[in-house]
């Protein structure tokens, strides 16, 4: 089954039903399924089965004709995060070997000077009005046949190319397969309670591994609301307007949502499920989501190269949490229908419950293999399962904890420090809206436990009062032994904590 097969079986099925809303517009399912036949036809006459096809916009409709269209054209999409600098756009186009790219027509202006330099590329297409070299978007899609054309796609070939985030080095282009997202969307329909007439937010940005909530909702005929950039008030208005089933957000943005001034001056009661991942969930900001929104979160667990979740926390559990079993509100589920989850040592025998490993996958979920990287690949899948990078505990019921990043993990005079179990403390100080633990060199320990703290608005807090807030609670050697406070988090596009940035920025601060 290719992914463009979900809007083929609504737009047939009932094609008057709504896709897509934005702004004041929408699309029914049968006009997406024409749009995306254009999309794919338009495609193969400007390239050919096996193209990378680059896409740099925000969230707009075009996207999501493209999530579609360019793999039904035997292409593989491939993301880019509008956020980042033109240079990197053109490291990821020059690894992805790309030959066509859509762009947004404001993003034009600050690409085009290093087009010349991405030797693959062969046709910029623009989203927008157009411009006097490059054609407009509509008008290559909008003359291409509205008509499927079979190409007899392999469900094994890459649909989506989405490079890593990169909080760890340069980042590595992810193959995701058709057969890849299927089961991811299969698997997540099993796991949650989506539902025809659901109405999704779609607050994170469609350049991310998050967007496949596009065809989850799509899959069981529900309607695409896109939210052009997250902004809290933005959002719930958005949720008050189209009276919102479902949505997901970024701890980030659950905090920015709960913090603001306006958070109970909108009717957000339609909202039957929010979903939070992409980031850990620190407990406080979860006790404070809970008891504004009531028992409607439930969180994944996954990565780009997983195509989505393969670990679920339902809501039922987060009930569970509520009342009385508090241990769970720092858990991140149980493994999901399709997948095989463990925790192991570095030997990849299986932890037993309580004993800190690594997470690995196995399922046809996994990623197909990083683009033109075998070294990598086959790092990733050393023993036959894709090692994730993240540690964690299994408990006797099954459920998992993460603990941290292995690269974030601090090793200090000896003693492991997981920069989690740090960082939950320091969410309970009052002044604290952001906390991030990090290591840095130290002579004598290796490396020394360091905060790096936003402080939330109006409010004041000294470093002897961080310090103290952790002292009182763990033990001497996990308490930082320095503090600075900044005025805001290095962030991913989907909200997640950039600490090589923070251990770069601070590195000179060290103890000499």
């Amino acid at each position: 089954m290719l992914i463009a097969d979900i809007v083929r079986w609504h737009g047939n099925k009932t094609p008057s039903k709504e896709a897509i809303r934005w702004a004041d517009q929408s699309m029914t399912f049968g006009e997406l399924l024409e749009r995306v036949n254009r999309v794919a036809n338009a495609m193969s006459r400007i390239g050919k089965v096996g193209d990378r096809v680059g896409i740099l916009a925000e969230n707009l409709p075009e996207y999501v004709e493209c999530y579609y269209g360019v793999p039904d054209a035997g292409m593989a999409l491939n993301f880019l995060n509008y956020r980042l600098h033109a240079k990197e756009w053109t490291w990821i186009l020059n690894n992805a070997e790309a030959n066509i790219l859509v762009v947004q027509e404001k993003f034009l202006e600050t690409i085009e000077p290093y087009l010349a330099d991405i030797p693959t590329l062969q046709h910029v297409v623009v989203i927008g009005s157009g411009h006097e070299k490059y054609p407009s978007y509509e008008d290559v899609v909008g003359a291409a046949s509205p008509e499927r054309v079979d190409r007899n796609v392999d469900e094994d070939s890459t649909a989506w190319l989405l490079y890593t985030s990169g909080t760890t080095g340069f980042p590595k282009g992810a193959m995701i397969t058709h057969r890849n997202l299927m089961i991811s969307v299969v698997s997540s329909v099993i796991e949650t309670e989506t539902k025809p007439g659901d109405i999704n937010l779609l607050a994170f940005p469609l350049c991310h591994v998050a967007g496949f909530i596009v065809p989850i909702t799509h899959f069981r005929g529900g309607t695409i609301v896109l939210c052009p950039m997250f902004e809290p008030e933005l959002w719930m208005q958005l949720v008050n307007e189209h009276r919102i089933t479902i949505t997901a957000l970024a701890p980030t943005m659950f905090n920015f949502i709960l913090q603001h001034p306006k958070v109970n001056d909108y009717d957000l009661s339609t909202l039957r499920t929010i979903g939070y991942g992409a980031a850990a969930m620190p407990v406080e900001v979860l006790r404070r989501a809970i008891a504004r929104f009531g028992p409607v979160v439930a969180s994944g667990f996954g990565m780009t190269e997983l195509g989505g979740n393969v670990l679920v926390f339902p809501k039922s559990d987060h009930v569970r949490a509520i009342n009385g079993e508090e241990h769970l509100l720092l858990s991140c589920g149980k493994p999901m229908a399709m997948a095989e989850v463990k925790v192991v040592d570095e030997n990849m025998n299986e932890c037993p419950p309580g004993v800190v490993g690594e997470i690995i996958v196995r399922g046809e979920q996994t990623l197909k293999g990083y683009f033109r990287n075998e070294e990598g690949t086959k790092k990733a899948y050393e023993g036959g399962w894709f090692h994730t990078g993240d540690m964690a505990r299994r408990d006797e019921e099954g459920f998992f904890y993460i603990v941290d990043r292995m690269k974030d993990m601090i090793l200090t005079g000896g003693e492991n420090v997981y920069s989690r179990e740090v960082e939950e403390v320091l969410y309970t100080h009052p002044a604290v809206s952001e906390a991030a633990i990090i290591g840095l060199p130290d002579p004598v320990w290796g490396e020394s436990v360091t905060a790096v703290i936003v402080l939330k608005p109006g409010t004041t807090a000294t470093e002897a009062e961080i310090i103290d807030a952790v002292k009182d609670r763990l033990a001497g050697y996990k308490k930082p032994k320095r503090v600075f406070f900044i005025d805001e988090m290095p962030k991913t596009v989907s909200g997640k904590l950039i600490k090589k940035d923070l251990r770069e920025r601070f590195r000179a601060d060290a103890r000499p």
